[in-house]
């Protein structure tokens, strides 16, 4: 979503969403309009209403901010509009239900002013007071939603859920943000850390809210998950289909001659068959890698993942179709030998089974190759959006 050009008279937008807060709305932009009045700037208050049938829009305009409504409902979307809305510098965001004090504004602020381009409130290096935050949350879910984050793409923060942040007009149009849901937390994080922009943490209090809750623990949860594994194929498709495949080309290759004895045991067709069935899995999954990588890109989600870079600096449809026909060529090979000798026999009993199941297992990946080629070649074609990514 395209934002206008700030006016250089405005310094800092305040932004927060709202959906039916008017016991708490009012508390909040009086925080954040006296803070920025205390602090001399130059700023603005704006609240992106997402659809509120409650008294929130009239206390809101009456104390003077300017109210930005967004039909379209989900967290990410009603921040969308109301960060397009302003016109500041800097943009400070966080929820209007007064569980973030909108007075402390300055200690976002100065990391922004010294060359800062995000600066990400810490619940868990600051203070999460008594009843705050669902112990559930505190001690599992967030910790393991922001570990797995930190694991995934190195983003290096203790919060990465905190709900008041602040970053400069220049770094929001760096990290596109797209989503529309509580996926936008998470989004600009990740984004965030793969324009590599410079994320700093300033150690923050969390209030018990007044209201009703919007969250729901599971859901909000599998979404936040969901969304981190789709936007990291490497972990979710190429580490496991690398891991797959190797050891299953590996156990292939080595029942292909014969049985293995280890010990007292003997590993003979019945474990070639598991092994090449993990060869094709592990395959399949990390062609699926690939395709996920290229989509992602042409939706306009950064990458930095090296591997794929290199995939497609060098990769054509040409080079993956002569590859992927090679060795379903050498599979055919195989087989035709096999049924030339059947043949030669007298098409007697036919022992050949490890011979024919890696020919198999070579034709299938010949075909996956081919087909993947033409696919990725498909998600590859330069698009308005994708030349301007």
């Amino acid at each position: 979503m395209k934002t206008q050009k700030y006016r250089m008279e405005i310094e800092v937008s305040v932004v927060m969403p709202c959906l039916n807060e008017e016991a708490t709305i009012g508390a909040c932009i009086k925080k954040a309009q006296d803070s920025l009045k205390t602090l001399d700037i130059p700023g603005e208050v704006i609240v992106a209403d997402n659809g509120s049938t409650d008294a929130s829009i009239e206390i809101a305009e009456k104390l003077g901010a300017r109210v930005v409504h967004q039909p379209v409902r989900g967290y990410g979307a009603a921040y969308l509009a109301g960060i397009a809305a302003a016109r500041g510098k800097y943009l400070v965001i966080g929820d209007s239900d007064d569980t973030y004090d909108f007075a402390r504004i300055e200690m976002f602020l100065k990391p922004l002013r010294e060359g800062t381009e995000l600066v990400m409130g810490s619940r868990f290096s600051g203070k999460v007071l008594p009843g705050a935050m669902p112990k559930l949350h505190q001690y599992l879910g967030n910790p393991v939603l922001t570990g797995i984050l930190n694991l995934l793409f190195r983003a290096g923060v203790s919060d990465a859920h905190c709900g008041m942040r602040a970053f400069t007009r220049d770094a929001y149009e760096k990290m596109k943000l797209q989503t529309t849901g509580m996926e936008f937390a998470s989004e600009m994080v990740i984004n965030a850390t793969k324009a590599n922009l410079k994320i700093t943490e300033v150690p923050i209090t969390y209030y018990p809210r007044k209201g009703e809750s919007k969250l729901n623990s599971f859901r909000d949860g599998w979404r936040h998950l969901r969304f981190m594994l789709m936007l990291s194929p490497t972990y979710l498709f190429l580490i496991p289909g690398a891991l797959l495949f190797l050891m299953g080309l590996i156990g292939t290759l080595t029942l292909l001659p014969g049985p293995l004895e280890i010990g007292a045991r003997a590993y003979d067709v019945h474990v070639m068959i598991l092994v090449s069935l993990l060869c094709l899995l592990g395959y399949q999954l990390f062609l699926l890698g690939f395709s996920a990588q290229s989509l992602s890109r042409n939706r306009g989600f950064p990458t930095s993942d090296t591997l794929i870079r290199f995939v497609s600096r060098y990769f054509t449809l040409e080079k993956g179709v002569i590859l992927g026909c090679v060795t379903f060529g050498v599979g055919f090979l195989i087989d035709g030998w096999i049924a030339y000798h059947w043949a030669k026999n007298g098409f007697g009993e036919l022992q050949q089974v490890r011979a024919a199941l890696f020919a198999l297992l070579l034709m299938v990946i010949g075909a996956q190759t081919v087909f993947s080629s033409f696919f990725l070649s498909m998600l590859g074609i330069p698009t308005e959006k994708t030349e301007s990514v």
